[in-house]
């Protein structure tokens, strides 16, 4: 079933089934399930997100560190010291493609509409735009140092990347030729940058600080941010869930839950090493690098439940498992 199959068969489900995730999957026949990277065991863990346990582990070439759900069916996975990108099948649990031709690829982000992933290549000081169907890369757009954590508006219009990990610089592209963006602009946050995201309404980017408690929000590209908040220790990273956003501060253990204009709502405790924070399916988990821990969170930001599943767990991301 494609995403749009599945899409269209959620009309037909009674409204509190298609409302609850969970429940939606297993009358699909399938459930979410989380993949995370074991970064110096040369894995992928794959979670039931139902059951938290393991599933099973997938065998992939040496260190593997960032992970990112292309339409909840496929995983982009960077092996940063090797210059390869793993793509990973969701349905089958199983290598779909290995892409060579990178020198260091960081960190993904992945287009609204089309499955095309844009992968920092930090050493290159490249945006690399990859058909993750067809496992080929399509461009190459150069910027001004080396990219890392990016994030693509909702519309798929605009691309911004943190042009290291505490960054003078962010990078803005056009991504209206989703195939071709091209470097417009640069932009001088008011701290060195580390993390950039844009919040689901399109209206506000959150950019955190590789080096300061602090966190700006943007009000598109435009100068100066239009707020600082205060935050745990940098670096931060922010996932979001329509209307609430979340923070997680792996050096000081926290995820802390915002409202879209900033507010802060609560913080929960989570292992220390829980530096990336991804949110899916209604389940929002952080891995533990120091830990090799995964924490599963509720949408409100609430620790739901911690498993042990490597001697480091580095990043993750939620697919639509078999």
């Amino acid at each position: 079933m494609t995403r749009r199959e599945l899409l269209a068969a959620a009309t037909g489900l009674p409204i509190a089934l298609a409302l609850d995730p969970l429940a939606f999957a297993a009358r699909l026949g399938g459930t979410p399930v989380a993949f995370v990277t074991a970064d110096v065991e040369s894995h992928v863990v794959v979670i039931d997100l139902e059951t938290f346990r393991i599933v099973t582990r997938v065998a992939t070439g040496p260190g593997p560190r960032s992970i990112e759900s292309v339409h909840d069916w496929i995983a982009v996975v960077a092996h940063t010291e090797h210059g390869v990108v793993t793509l990973l099948d969701a349905a089958t649990n199983r290598i779909r493609a290995e892409v060579g031709g990178f020198d260091a690829p960081r960190y993904t982000a992945v287009h609204p509409r089309h499955p095309l992933a844009y992968i920092t290549d930090s050493a290159s000081e490249e945006v690399v735009v990859l058909d993750a169907e067809q496992a080929k890369v399509l461009w190459r757009t150069r910027v001004p140092g080396a990219a890392r954590h990016l994030s693509i508006s909702p519309d798929g219009r605009t691309l911004w990347t943190a042009l290291g990990t505490a960054a003078s610089r962010v990078a803005v592209l056009d991504s209206s030729d989703p195939r071709r963006p091209k470097l417009v602009r640069t932009i001088s946050p008011p701290f060195p940058a580390h993390d950039v995201a844009f919040a689901p309404d399109g209206r506000t980017v959150w950019v955190t600080s590789g080096s300061e408690r602090r966190i700006a929000l943007y009000r598109g590209d435009r100068r100066p941010a239009a707020r600082i908040l205060e935050a745990g220790s940098a670096p931060q990273h922010v996932a979001f869930a329509r209307e609430k956003v979340f923070v997680a501060s792996g050096d000081d253990g926290t995820v802390r839950r915002h409202r879209l204009d900033g507010d802060l709502v609560r913080e929960a405790l989570v292992p220390a090493g829980s530096y990336n924070v991804t949110f899916g399916w209604s389940r929002l988990i952080t891995p533990s690098l120091g830990e090799g821990t995964v924490s599963l969170l509720d949408r409100n930001g609430r620790v739901r439940a911690i498993r042990k599943v490597a001697r480091a767990a580095h990043d993750a991301c939620i697919v639509f498992g078999p």
